[in-house]
């Protein structure tokens, strides 16, 4: 169907339907420092980059307690964008799970603390997870992004369970939110685009999934919620903004050269065993024991996968089997680095 923008206005400088009606602002838009000061800061810099961003069910977001804000992941900035929907309904403030490795910065660290992320060991996410439950139950919007990684291929990834179970043990709602063209700002393995890019990016936000303490099904039904919102945002991105076969940022099944779903989940499987490798060198250098490779291991998570284990560590085990060893949510995902310039590092392009 053709874009009619007749039927759109602009809140905030974002594109929204005419029909939605933001939410009345809630207690946590008045906190200073991540609702008052960094996102407004965050949102002058994406208008320096001339980003042109559309939002389509922000009203699916809750206006009041918690929810599992799954995300997908084709870029560095998809924390700063996935939370835009979230802001726009009421200014509600999502928490993203990020890796360790941001908070032991010291310049990042005090930011991200300050504006109440969930710092996640890759290889030890017990604390992560019960914090995570323990937010998600006290009202709070916490964001994964349950592919772990980003997507390469700009396709959706196998997802892991941790974004079920904890929806679940926290009894909350996962709000599928699908964003795509952030990649053609700075995804993996490709330059940054920091300046002024006129990027146009689309997020459409779906109806909340609630869970039913299978894990397995909860993350399958995810998932194709998830693919189902991409393969029909995909297909209204190149009506409304042409095609573009041959782009680095086009999924291959559509005429890009972006590598395929399987080419990709070799890509990852080769630098996941590399950063065990280097984890194992470092413990070495320590006198410590190596781990290894742990990914098949009864009762471990995987390794630096950034979620929390099912046991098996690959994301699908029986629900209830792991119990917070890394390995299952995306927290250690490759974003939550960078945020506008000013405000934390620039992640590494690796």
């Amino acid at each position: 169907m053709a874009f009619d923008s007749s039927k759109y206005t602009k809140i905030k400088g974002f594109t929204v339907p005419k029909s939605f009606r933001p939410a009345p602002l809630t207690a946590e838009a008045k906190e200073w420092f991540y609702g008052r000061t960094i996102l407004p800061a965050a949102i002058a810099y994406m208008r320096f980059q001339g980003l042109d961003i559309t939002v389509e069910g922000a009203e699916n977001m809750p206006t009041d307690g918690g929810a599992m804000v799954a995300v997908n992941h084709t870029s560095y900035f998809d924390f700063i964008h996935g939370g835009i929907p979230a802001y726009l309904n009421g200014r509600r403030l999502v928490r993203f799970m990020a890796k360790k490795e941001i908070f032991d910065n010291k310049i990042a660290g005090p930011l991200m603390r300050k504006m109440k992320h969930i710092e996640v060991d890759r290889f030890a996410g017990r604390g992560a997870y019960e914090e995570a439950v323990r937010r998600l139950r006290a009202g709070a919007l916490v964001g994964i992004f349950p592919e772990a990684t980003i997507s390469r291929s700009f396709e959706i990834k196998r997802l892991k369970t941790g974004t079920a179970r904890l929806a679940h043990d926290a009894g909350v709602p996962i709000v599928p939110v699908i964003m795509f063209g952030s990649q053609r700002v700075w995804t993996k393995g490709h330059k940054k685009h920091l300046g002024r890019v006129n990027v146009p990016i689309w997020i459409r936000v779906g109806e909340p999934i609630r869970t039913t303490g299978d894990a397995v099904a909860d993350t399958q039904t995810l998932h194709d919620a998830m693919a189902e919102q991409l393969a029909s945002l995909r297909a209204d991105y190149i009506d409304r903004y042409g095609d573009a076969p041959g782009a680095y940022w086009m999924p291959a099944s559509l005429g890009g050269s972006a590598p395929t779903l399987e080419e990709a989940n070799e890509m990852d499987e080769k630098l996941r065993l590399e950063r065990i490798a280097k984890r194992d060198a470092q413990r070495i250098r320590e006198g410590k024991e190596p781990l290894g490779d742990t990914a098949n291991g009864a009762g471990r998570g995987g390794d630096g996968d950034g979620g929390f284990g099912d046991g098996g560590g690959n994301g699908y085990a029986a629900p209830g089997s792991g119990s917070g060893s890394a390995s299952d949510t995306g927290a250690g995902s490759d974003t939550g680095d960078g945020t506008a310039p000013g405000t934390t590092p620039a992640p590494r392009e690796d």
